[in-house]
């Protein structure tokens, strides 16, 4: 292996690089944290647009080196999607600066950039990089719990609105109301209020729903209204989001025995790499003593010729 990129890989691959690394995105976080005050830091506007400059230029050295830890082949630094992000915010934020007309255009979006420079956080620590890759991991088969719970929504959304259209107008008025207010049950914010109200009737002051509020036609539910809401609770609350949980335990698991076999891989990889090197070293020691054996042997042969 050339010695140029293993240079450069080992400073890519050192604790104190991605140390220093991890300092400058948690400085980024703090100079975007300062700049939404506007006009109350605008006596530091000159000393925060050098920070941010300086932050980007050292976010383009840690591209550039990357890159050249890739040797002859630096657009496999592309392969991982951790460095096309990283790489993508870098090219915006310079963009921006090399532009300004184009920044002022899509103002908004440079923004963003500059904000999500600290999500850049999450590949600088390890834990953190797991945790995404798990979610990541969890999306298809929450996409079909989704899709389970939707159902489930929709069917006891529609059924609130025929039970408690005309008592409860306020939560189950309409489908959109029933299924925000279904959303709010299932987060269990509150959610025996709105049981209450259409077990005892919109009528009851103790509820603060009187007529002015939209109760115009009381309807007391009883032990209808209390099933409904229960049964609700246990399967959206009690079984569905326990799903989540459960997929998300099992990404977790598959995750973290994909970290362990890309960390064996990288191991056999420096491996290979350290076995090559001691390879060319002893090829290099051995034309050196063959070279060495041929000069003796000369030396040898004009002694010989001489005596």
């Amino acid at each position: 292996m050339n010695s140029f990129p293993l240079f450069f890989k080992k400073i890519a691959e050192s604790s104190w690089f991605n140390n220093f690394i991890l300092a400058v995105i948690l400085g980024a976080g703090v100079v975007v944290g300062i700049q939404t005050y506007g006009e109350q830091v605008a006596h530091m506007k000159d000393l925060l647009w050098t920070l941010d400059q300086i932050i980007l230029f050292i976010f383009l050295v840690e591209v550039i080196i990357k890159m050249a830890a890739e040797g002859n082949r630096p657009l496999r630094y592309f392969r991982d999607p951790w460095n096309v992000f990283d790489f993508s915010i870098v090219a915006v934020c310079y963009l921006a600066l090399l532009f300004p007309e184009v920044e002022g255009a899509y103002v908004a979006v440079f923004r963003l950039a500059r904000v999500l420079r600290v999500f850049r956080i999450v590949r600088t620590i390890p834990k953190l990089r797991l945790l995404v890759n798990t979610l990541l991991k969890s999306i298809p088969s929450i996409g079909y719990i989704g899709i389970l719970l939707s159902v489930i929504f929709y069917i006891y959304a529609t059924m609130g609105v025929f039970l408690f259209r005309y008592n409860d107008p306020v939560h189950f008025g309409n489908l959109q109301l029933s299924l925000l207010s279904l959303f709010r049950i299932v987060t269990l914010e509150d959610w025996t209020d709105i049981m209450y109200i259409n077990m005892y009737g919109c009528d009851h002051a103790i509820w603060g729903y009187g007529s002015e509020g939209g109760c115009t036609d009381p309807r007391a539910m009883g032990f209808g209204a209390a099933l409904y809401f229960v049964t609700f609770v246990l399967v959206g609350t009690m079984i569905v989001l326990n799903l989540f949980i459960g997929v998300i335990m099992n990404s977790m698991d598959e995750a973290k025995r994909d970290a362990r076999e890309e960390a064996d891989r990288q191991s056999s990889l420096r491996e290979m790499s350290l076995q090559e090197e001691l390879e060319r070293v002893s090829d290099e020691l051995n034309k050196i003593r063959n070279q060495v054996d041929s000069i003796a042997g000369r030396h040898r042969k004009g002694i010989e010729k001489r005596e």
